[in-house]
């Protein structure tokens, strides 16, 4: 299989988990749907139950990573304080996701593209460190073409953000597989309009400390 294109199916199952895990339980009621009335004895009721409105009109906007009002499926994701993966450390020589995923988005063609910021921009073409987690993208124990994701895709606790928390990476050298995070450097490039729905790569990247 093209490993470009399973980037790309990652990324929208990615998305598409986001949206399932935090849509209401079957059956429960939603945020602020009306409720139905309470039956009397002989089954009748005093006013007809209304139908449950969707969850988009009536709940509030999702909570991703802290930051109100991000859709499901957009920004970094949520790493749960129940996870068995170590979180992320504050680097100040690294890229922050935090800026890697505050971006906006437009309607284009019939499709979704990123807008991105200035200092977004400024990344591009340059020599930059990230890190994150590794979500191979080819069977093996050392990975030369993955993702590195903003939280672990294995943890069955965490919320996976959207494309715009994942960097497509191609290494120099074979990188060894972990579950622990790791960090790359090598030549970033700010996506404007990829075809697989990508918004961000390293190419010769090599692991560093």
């Amino acid at each position: 299989m093209n490993t470009k294109l399973l980037a790309a199916a990652l990324v929208c199952c990615a998305a598409a988990a986001q949206a399932q895990l935090s849509s209401p339980i079957k059956g429960a009621p939603l945020p602020g749907a009306p409720k139905a009335a309470a039956s009397k004895p002989n089954g009748a009721s005093s006013t007809a139950a209304k139908p449950a409105t969707s969850s988009a009109a009536t709940a509030p906007a999702a909570t991703v990573a802290g930051v109100p009002g991000v859709p499901a499926g957009q920004g970094a994701g949520v790493h749960s304080p129940n996870s068995p993966f170590a979180q992320l450390q504050e680097r100040s020589d690294v890229v922050p996701w935090g800026m890697l995923t505050s971006l906006k988005t437009k309607t284009e063609n019939n499709k979704i593209v990123p807008v991105f910021s200035i200092p977004q921009m400024a990344l591009h073409a340059r020599t930059q460190k990230v890190q994150g987690f590794m979500m191979p993208l080819e069977p093996g124990e050392k990975q030369r073409h993955f993702l590195l994701t903003s939280v672990p895709m294995s943890c069955s606790f965490c919320l996976p953000g959207g494309p715009e928390s994942m960097v497509e990476v191609r290494t120099k050298t074979p990188i060894k597989y972990t579950l622990e995070p790791v960090v790359v450097e090598g030549k970033f490039a700010v996506l404007t309009d990829d075809p697989y729905g990508l918004y961000y790569r390293i190419t010769d990247a090599a692991s560093v400390k």
